[in-house]
């Protein structure tokens, strides 16, 4: 294992750059980790939507952990969008092949505005086969209502839920609140299987909030390459967030995504 932290992410591509691979990577950069990557599929997108989907085939997607992993390793990897049922088995046969325990599992299945992503075949492989290997998994509030049956609406539900989505194995589950209504917007809500804590930042008032999802597993991800306890590496992926969510890009004609670069940003205008 290198010396120099490294993260592995395994999920799509995002053509417009604001979410997916291209989030992850720019997330683990600013974390001065070193990013590799297993392209699961290529989107054409761009900030009013995506207009198609291609998969990269199971194989593929196997080999490229494969050539990651028998030789340059990993300390963490974290998953996002997996597309189907037969990726989905894939990358948790190679999670076993290569006991990565430190799994960020961010179940990309329904958008922050409620639609679903995937098929429900892949959300059930998602449920049985990945979920239980994760460090820690990072659903929205809509992934959450999928994984738990339970509707979502106030703290106490999320908190429900989360104790619901626990039960399918995850070490961690944080609920993300971004999508909650009044006072619980952005509010998460952790659970350990036996304490609750709730994550609250200040709320930032823009539309550009394209990759949040994305960008804030990618930095548990890094704060974990780098050796903090999964509690601190959740508040500071939390914080770094909130910060991009200051700086996020107005680009485009539809949701700009979170702002990556903001310190190289205020450096050039210090």
């Amino acid at each position: 294992m290198s010396k120099i932290p490294i993260a592995l992410t395994i999920a799509g591509s995002d053509s417009g750059g604001g979410a997916g691979i291209q989030a992850d990577l720019r997330t683990f950069a600013f974390h001065c980790v070193h990013g590799t990557s297993a392209i699961t599929c290529v989107t054409a997108q761009n900030t009013l939507g995506v207009t198609r989907v291609e998969a990269i085939s199971p194989a593929a997607v196997a080999a490229q952990i494969e050539a990651v992993m028998s030789d340059i390793g990993a300390n963490v990897a974290k998953t996002g969008m997996l597309l189907n049922r037969e990726i989905i088995e894939t990358v948790a046969e190679q999670v076993e092949k290569w006991q990565l325990k430190q799994l960020v599992v961010d179940p990309v299945m329904v958008s922050r505005t409620g639609a679903q992503l995937i098929d429900d075949d892949a959300i059930a492989s998602l449920r049985d086969r990945l979920i239980p290997k994760a460090l820690i998994v990072t659903p929205n509030r809509y992934e959450a209502q999928l994984l738990s049956g339970l509707e979502i609406n106030t703290l106490e539900e999320m908190k429900a839920a989360a104790q619901m989505v626990h039960k399918l194995g995850a070490g961690v589950v944080l609920v993300k609140g971004g999508s909650m209504m009044g006072e619980w917007r952005g509010v998460d809500v952790w659970f350990d299987g036996k304490h609750w804590e709730t994550l609250t930042t200040e709320t930032v008032d823009t539309s550009n909030t394209h990759g949040t999802g994305c960008t804030l597993s990618a930095a548990i991800a890094a704060n974990l390459a780098l050796g903090k306890d999964l509690w601190n590496a959740v508040e500071q992926a939390k914080n770094y967030v909130t910060t991009a969510l200051k700086y996020a890009l107005d680009i485009g004609r539809g949701t700009g995504p979170v702002g990556h670069f903001f310190p190289l940003r205020l450096e050039k205008n210090s």
